[in-house]
């Protein structure tokens, strides 16, 4: 009995402290204007991108792998 006793304080604090910070999350302002342009293409989205960083990759590799004699 005294264990739980003790222990209740805290689990009282933790469980207060959770409901605080799911309130605080739920009281944000969702009203941001965040523009998205879906048209826009990134760098990586773009095949020679991936074409150049393959061929980079494979040439590194050979010369890391190539035997000095």
């Amino acid at each position: 009995m005294k264990y739980q006793l003790k222990k209740c304080p805290q689990s009282l604090f933790l469980f207060l402290m959770t409901m605080f910070f799911s309130v605080a999350a739920f009281a944000q302002n969702g009203g941001l204007d965040i523009d998205v342009n879906i048209g826009k293409k990134e760098w990586y989205q773009q095949p020679w991108a991936w074409v150049v960083g393959g061929a980079l990759f494979v040439l590194i590799l050979v010369a890391l792998l190539r035997k000095k004699k």
